[in-house]
């Protein structure tokens, strides 16, 4: 009976992995023959930010969760044979984005660090910034966009374009970095925790196959604008279900956004063949 049940079990998460392709498939008719493959894992550290994006022979992590989640982050990369990290996007300076930075920075070579101009006031940032004067690792803090490429990915990093969003606790957030990665006919796009005037400013960012959802799912005032105007074809959600807003859940469904979440599905992964977007999941099936 238990071998039943789980066949059951691996039975339902195969058509699952397969209705979410067709949902995340951009159906161009550029060519892809060649293209490699690209494959994003949305590590699951509750309310938290953690993701790690490997090509062929590159690693992009952008943002290292909560104090602890760093060993998780070098846990999945150590599996791999990884010893290198192209680029840490660290999207800015809240405890549960920065706080596993500091053991990234101290287990891998890291080539480059990319981050916004402000200064961070958490002991996580701290660390963080201590690990990085201790590597002497290349570092930018960003006052404009900047473009690179590995393997066959086109990467854009938009710096914000204030020097002040506000006073209260939550201005910081609209600091957020905020990364393009063009694979082919994908684009997968991630706002870290993007509020409304960090939405405003990357509203003309242009279309996108994948959207990491920002601020973890709360609800933003101008956010159905945001997806109207970005257009996923499927979303993942960093978050907890405490945080994950029922609104913004309703707004994903209307909009018939295939819609993925840490706190529901665990780690989710993304693989980009260039045409099409497959997703895989711990447990349960998109929302």
């Amino acid at each position: 009976m238990l071998n039943l049940k789980k066949a059951a079990a691996l039975l339902l998460s195969s058509l699952l992995a397969v209705s979410s392709l067709s949902a995340c498939d951009e159906k161009k008719p550029t060519d892809t023959v060649g293209a490699k493959e690209l494959k994003v894992t949305f590590l699951d550290v509750g309310k938290a930010d953690a993701m790690v994006l490997r090509s062929e022979t590159s690693t992009v992590v952008i943002d290292c969760g909560e104090k602890g989640d760093g060993k998780k982050i070098a846990s999945l990369l150590e599996e791999s044979g990884t010893t290198v990290i192209d680029y840490l996007i660290i999207t800015h300076f809240d405890k549960d984005h920065v706080g596993g930075a500091s053991k990234v920075l101290k287990t891998f070579d890291v080539k480059n660090v990319l981050m916004p101009d402000y200064e961070g006031n958490v002991s996580e940032y701290e660390k963080f910034a201590e690990a990085l004067a201790a590597e002497n690792t290349n570092s930018m803090k960003l006052t404009e966009d900047i473009s690179f490429t590995l393997d066959d990915v086109d990467y854009t990093v938009y710096a914000p374009k204030k020097d002040s969003y506000g006073e209260d606790d939550s201005s910081e957030n609209d600091f957020s970095l905020v990364t393009k990665a063009v694979h082919h006919n994908n684009t997968l796009l991630f706002t870290g925790d993007a509020m409304e005037q960090r939405l405003d400013e990357i509203m003309d960012i242009g279309k996108c196959t994948l959207l990491k959802v920002p601020y973890h799912g709360r609800k933003l005032d101008n956010l159905s604008d945001f997806l109207k105007a970005v257009t996923p074809k499927c979303a993942v959600v960093c978050t907890d279900s405490s945080t994950f807003s029922g609104k913004v859940q309703d707004a994903l469904k209307e909009m018939d956004i295939t819609t993925y979440a840490t706190c529901f599905n665990g780690e989710i992964s993304a693989v980009s063949d260039g045409s099409k977007i497959t997703i895989a999941v711990e447990k349960g099936g998109a929302l």
